[in-house]
């Protein structure tokens, strides 16, 4: 049961990824915002991380092209300049806390790589904190 159970579950994820993970997708992208607008500038180089990161996805990369996560992260962005935009994009993080850890774990990861463009400063690392949290994962592990 459990050979079988695999190939349906390998089946499964292809599917999904050739179709696209919309809430993995914003997930993603609301977690790469949140940290870009953490220290109040929007860096083109944080940008330009986030959306390499996208990229690298396996999921993402199958599922969306260029100019549509592009799109994505700069709503994301737009939102996260407020109190309210930040608490939206965390709630787009939280709605893949059930999924399996390789996925929580990619989520979290694009936006570290974004955080550490010129090294994670105090209030990136407290985005980055509040992004851990809200996937059930520990920060230090993953940082470490």
């Amino acid at each position: 049961m459990g050979y079988l159970h695999d190939i349906v579950d390998r089946f499964r994820r292809t599917v999904t990824a050739y179709a696209g993970d919309d809430a993995l997708m914003r997930a993603a992208v609301s977690a790469s915002a949140n940290v870009i607008v953490a220290d109040g500038e929007v860096a083109g180089e944080e940008f330009e991380a986030a959306l390499a990161g996208l990229r690298a996805d396996p999921v993402l990369e199958k599922g969306y092209d260029g100019p549509m996560l592009q799109e994505e992260l700069y709503d994301a962005i737009g939102r996260a300049r407020t109190r309210a935009g930040r608490r939206q994009n965390l709630h787009a993080i939280e709605a893949v806390a059930g999924r399996p850890l390789e996925q929580r774990q990619s989520v979290f990861l694009i936006a570290a790589d974004v955080a550490d463009h010129e090294g994670i400063s105090p209030v990136e690392h407290r985005a980055l904190g509040e992004i851990a949290a809200a996937l059930g994962l520990d920060m230090a592990a993953l940082l470490g």
